[in-house]
């Protein structure tokens, strides 16, 4: 009898042991997507102006790639198309294409999260979506969608009400604009002001969309505390996206003393209007025209306020993260799905091919990550798809145009998947990024620009005239053609070729 209680007992507990949930052994990845979120706007590299210390911390504890690149777009909304590649995996046409399917409720299943989910992830998502596919065809948890941006102030009868007649509404093409546009005109221009509530669009529904986002996450972080599935969270701030509103104890960080103007900043692009950048696109009438050195600073102070505002709450998610105890098993991505130009070039937007516009920040963190680490390989930010598939054990589909960055990070690799960076922009633009050289295509002025980026960063000094880098640009033009043929990029540059040759 007793060993046949023993028995039981043996059994019980073997059983027991069975039935206990086995202990994950994939890690949680959590991707953090920032709005128009340039390269050169975090002081880990290398701005001094602008205070992140949250994204700093990144920075220290991850591995940077220091040259990611977005391949553009084919409206003037360049983060659709951004999230349209990094959720489908194609590139910038193909995905183009493909968006068709979503908008049929096809192929649903070959997206990012749904590829996770079916690798035993839970997944999760909050905030900026913008995307053709349901968001909730493709995540299982969904909090806060958001649009492509927070409700542009005039879209507040109260305020548009009060400030009708107060004449700050600049001419564009003959057209009045609404508030928060066109300005400021000068110093005494203080209708918009980017700290108040009562304007609504990051503000609309009673708490600013970045502060949302960030409970959003913590709230998830602390239910999957004592879960062994392995999660996915996909988190897309809007921030820091026009109307670039903060409370204003960040404006206040940023006496406009203390702001400098870019380099490369104009007070007008000269080929603005010919390659779609006219002051009728939403991005370029933000400010007055032609820029003033007074209006750029006061965009710049909004800009960077917005940042650290955004930084601060990823530094809550990070604290958040490590309170959970989740820390050491989770992967970070942090990226942004284009840049900015804020006064580069003359220019406000991201419709334009110039690094300010399509280079990132792009780091990666976790375990076994090299902590501090820079890898110079030209990248696409897209990269961040592929590189979480194999952080979860998945192969990636023949479908995925982009390459996972795991090999950088493990030492197997130090050169570029890509023979060159390719970028195109509706039918006004496309470019190839190569050697250290950038050469951009203007279809319709018939015309190149060719910049040594190793010696001109700022891309101010078009080569394209000088003789001797004759060869160069028919080189890097014939590549060009190949690489769009790759892509299967719809436009026809050829007619350009005369002045090449």
């Amino acid at each position: 009898m007793k060993n046949f209680v023993l028995f039981i007992m043996i059994g019980l507990v073997i059983g027991c042991k069975a039935d206990k949930e086995p202990a994950n052994s994939q890690p949680n990845i959590i991707f953090i997507f920032a709005d128009d979120l340039t390269y050169t706007a975090v002081n880990a590299l290398g701005n001094k102006e602008i205070q992140t210390p949250n994204l700093n911390r990144l920075f220290k504890r991850g591995t940077t790639f220091t040259h990611a690149y977005n391949m553009g777009g084919w409206n003037g909304a360049i983060c659709v198309a951004s999230r349209a590649m990094i959720i489908s995996g194609r590139s910038l046409w193909d995905a183009n294409e493909f968006r068709q399917n979503w908008i049929e409720n096809k192929q649903i299943e070959r997206t990012w999260g749904r590829l996770m989910q079916n690798a035993g992830y839970e997944t999760y998502i909050t905030g900026k979506w913008h995307v053709d596919a349901p968001a909730g065809s493709v995540f299982q948890n969904v909090k806060h969608i958001r649009p492509g941006m927070p409700p542009d102030a005039w879209n507040n009868a109260e305020m548009a009400e009060k400030f009708k007649d107060m004449g700050n509404f600049s001419r564009i093409l003959g057209a009045k604009l609404p508030i928060g546009y066109g300005r400021p005109m000068n110093e005494n221009d203080t209708a918009w002001d980017p700290t108040d509530p009562r304007f609504g669009g990051f503000w609309e529904g009673g708490k600013h969309w970045s502060e949302v986002l960030k409970d959003d996450v913590l709230g998830f972080i602390e239910e999957a505390r004592d879960s062994n599935k392995p999660f996915f969270m996909y988190l897309a701030f809007n921030a820091p996206h026009d109307p670039r509103q903060a409370p204003k104890e960040y404006l206040d960080k940023y006496p406009l003393e203390q702001i400098g103007l870019p380099d490369n900043w104009l007070p007008e692009y000269p080929f603005k209007d010919a390659i779609g950048n006219s002051p009728d696109l939403r991005d370029e009438a933000l400010a007055p025209f032609p820029r003033t050195e007074y209006a750029t600073k006061k965009q710049i102070q909004e800009y960077y306020a917005i940042i650290t505002h955004l930084d601060e709450q990823i530094g809550e998610i990070l604290d958040g993260l490590e309170a959970s105890g989740k820390k050491d098993d989770t992967y970070i991505i942090f990226t942004a799905d284009h840049g900015l130009a804020v006064g580069r070039h003359g220019l406000m937007g991201k419709q334009t091919l110039f690094d300010h516009s399509i280079r990132v920040p792009f780091v990666i963190l976790g375990p076994e990550v090299p902590e501090g680490k820079q890898i110079t390989a030209d990248i696409y930010l897209q990269d961040a798809m592929a590189t979480s598939l194999e952080l979860a054990g998945i192969k990636k589909p023949d479908y995925v145009f982009f390459n996972s960055l795991l090999p950088f990070l493990n030492a197997e690799r130090d050169k570029s998947y890509y023979n060159a960076i390719y970028g195109g922009y509706i039918d006004k633009q496309r470019m190839i990024r190569k050697d250290g050289f950038k050469l951009i295509v203007y279809p319709e002025l018939h015309k190149t620009l060719l910049f040594d980026l190793k010696n001109d960063p700022g891309e101010m000094n078009d080569l394209s005239e000088n003789e001797s880098y004759k060869e160069k640009i028919a080189v890097l033009y014939n590549e060009l053609l190949a690489l769009q043929k790759e892509m299967h990029d719809p436009l026809d540059i050829r007619s350009v070729a005369d002045d090449v040759d």
